[in-house]
């Protein structure tokens, strides 16, 4: 037994490995935190929803997987092939037989690597094609929640979801999964191969297989957890950067920049820190691994020198050189697939784990959908009827109490109250942005609920206070990317709200540059800009939400010209702090806490004396004064 000393000296230290790693596993899960385990996605489950990307394309899969089996000859035989080009270098007469054996080596190369170069090229083309229609899924769903849902959900958390994720789960399609199912095989094709040329060797080798399947089962616990970790860090920094890159003017205005920078570098250390472990974990799992390989090799040179030198009979079975060469490349062939499905499993898990959160955003149930039953608007007359409407953002804070009116259809209805009282919460209601918890909302007589959310939204042109203008040009912008539409009809819509007036003092007319926000306009342009952008849409009903609000009087001229055109093209429903906007009203609602307090035209308003005359007053008597000095 002496001469099998060595072995047993390896066994002991693989067992004292063992032990090790199942004690911190042990410590691990008992430590394991509760709220990590309820947000975890089965792993079948992720497989399960990512598969459905995949069946699309079955028959290139299929494809990829034939190449793959051809590539996995070339590992399975050259072994062999060597193993017996060794032995015939013995014999100096097999001169002929030595050569056609290395023509067929190096055949057999050729076409493994044709092979393997055809597999990446269309699993590079395939995964792409999935990675853009998971990001198109996951963009088009953010699109559908409400209001409220989006307002719940940081921004960066959402740029991570859309971009970040995604590519972790591109790497899966493009690499892991074949490789991985490759890899497998080729563990079994080796195995099969090495019991067919000797099985005593072969069960030496299976000695270490369970040492691999523990630590791999290890492996995966923390790997999954690390990697998590990062992705959380991930999330948090890029919402941190977008919430702080926004509002940076602010940040320098009140010169906290040294604040702001210890804040990042804190979250930065996070992300460093997260990173840290993944690596830790990936580092500690290959060495182990890779000890596996070497333990192997030092067990078959030890018993293949007592077999081939000492002439040790291994369990009945002689060894040659040729045996030993062959086994010794199988064992690499055996080993290196499962090094390099550390690796993979460790890509693997970042897939899964972005997956997971993708799938988080994506589970999010809409909470403002289509009704079974909701029709299609051709168009509408603009007629529009609240019927005891009740809201609240927040269950019990009612912010609309009981609200009634109606507006004919090409009435212009002007909202009015203090900071709070629902003006604007009733312009978002009647596109639908939330949904009511009590009453009716009717267009045309069909309850709004009944109607479909985009044929609704259609008829509905909206201009607020806050103008936003996308990246790009001017004609995007007014078109929001509608096709085939001409420059003359664009620009008709510009001369329409004045737009025109420094439209055509710009050096490029509709194609000039538009940056980030439109911060190269003023207020009063971006303004402009967007009433163009209602006008060319033809809506029914136009909201004006403060959209006089914060410009200069000279623009306020002009868009008080638009705004007395725009009257003509249907109903329009205004919200104004600046009275003077709104006189020529038919109907002016007085809001007080929810509550319609009064209504009626400007005159009769103010002959009436109420909360209107005393908010006209008060604007009129600091206009007298402000104009004093």
């Amino acid at each position: 037994m002496t001469e099998y000393l060595p072995l047993l000296i390896v066994g002991a230290i693989i067992g004292v490995f063992s032990a090790i790693f199942l004690v911190a596993y042990g410590i691990a899960k008992r430590q394991k935190d509760a709220s990590d385990d309820a947000r975890n996605m089965p792993d079948r489950e992720i497989i399960r929803r990512l598969m459905q990307y995949a069946k699309p394309y079955r028959k290139r899969f299929a494809g990829i997987f034939f190449l793959m089996l051809v590539s996995i000859v070339y590992d399975l035989v050259s072994p062999l092939l060597v193993g017996h080009i060794e032995e015939t270098v013995k014999d100096s007469f097999a001169l002929s037989y030595l050569f056609s054996m290395v023509a067929v080596y190096a055949g057999i190369l050729i076409v493994s690597m044709v092979c393997t170069y055809l597999q990446a090229m269309l699993l590079q083309k395939t995964g792409q094609k999935i990675l853009s229609a998971i990001r198109q899924d996951v963009f088009t769903h953010i699109e559908s929640l409400s209001h409220e849902q989006l307002n719940q959900i940081p921004v960066g958390k959402l740029v991570t979801r859309v971009s970040n994720d995604p590519n972790a789960i591109s790497y899966m399609f493009t690499n892991i999964l074949v490789t991985l199912v490759k890899n497998v095989l080729l563990i079994f094709g080796v195995l099969g191969a090495m019991l067919l040329l000797n099985y005593a060797l072969t069960l030496m080798v299976l000695c270490f297989v369970p040492f691999v399947v523990l630590f791999t089962v290890i492996f995966r616990k923390f790997s999954r957890k690390a990697h998590r970790g990062v992705n959380d860090a991930t999330t948090d920094i890029n919402t941190y950067l977008s919430e702080n890159l926004s509002g940076i003017k602010i940040t320098q205005i009140f010169n906290r920049e040294d604040r702001k920078l210890e804040e990042f570098l804190a979250k930065s250390d996070t992300l460093k820190k997260a990173k840290q472990a993944r690596m830790l974990v990936f580092g500690i799992f290959r060495p182990m691994v890779y000890m596996l390989y070497i333990s192997s090799v030092m067990c078959l040179f030890y018993v293949g020198s007592k077999g081939y030198i000492g002439g040790l009979n291994f369990f009945g079975q002689t060894l040659t050189s040729g045996v030993i060469v062959t086994f010794y490349m199988y064992i690499s062939k055996f080993f290196e697939p499962i090094q390099a499905l550390a690796e993979q499993f460790d890509m693997l898990q970042r897939s899964f784990a972005a997956a997971e959160k993708i799938f988080t955003v994506m589970d999010i149930v809409p909470e403002i959908t289509d009704a079974a039953d909701a029709v299609e608007l051709d168009g509408i007359r603009g007629e529009i009827e609240f019927r005891d409407v009740w809201f609240a953002y927040k269950p019990g804070e009612w912010v609309l109490k009981g609200v009634s009116f109606h507006v004919l259809p090409r009435q212009t209805v002007a909202f009015v109250g203090a900071t709070g009282s629902g003006k604007t919460t009733i312009l978002s209601l009647i596109c639908r942005n939330y949904n009511i918890q009590k009453g009716q909302i009717l267009i045309d007589g069909t309850d709004i609920q009944k109607i479909k959310i985009s044929s609704l939204r259609r008829h509905f042109g909206q201009m607020l206070q806050d103008v936003f203008l996308f990246s790009g040009d001017i004609r995007g912008n007014i078109l929001l990317r509608e096709e085939g539409v001409p420059d003359e009809e664009v620009m008709a819509a510009c001369r329409y709200v004045n737009a025109d007036s420094f439209i055509h003092k710009l050096e490029r007319g509709l194609d000039e540059p538009v940056r980030e926000r439109g911060n190269n306009f003023s207020a009063g342009q971006r303004q402009l800009l967007s009433f163009a952008r209602t006008i060319i849409h033809k809506p029914s009903v136009i909201i004006l939400d403060e959209a006089t609000a914060n410009i200069d009087t000279e623009t306020e001229l002009l868009i008080q010209d638009s705004l007395e055109k725009i009257k003509n093209i249907g109903t329009m429903l205004i919200v104004a702090h600046r009275l003077s906007t709104i006189q020529h009203a038919d109907n002016i609602i007085v809001l007080q806490d929810g509550v319609i307090t009064e209504q009626g035209d400007h005159q009769t308003l103010l002959h009436q004396k109420g909360q209107y005359y005393r908010l006209y007053t008060l604007q009129f008597n600091k206009q007298q004064l402000m104009g004093k000095f």
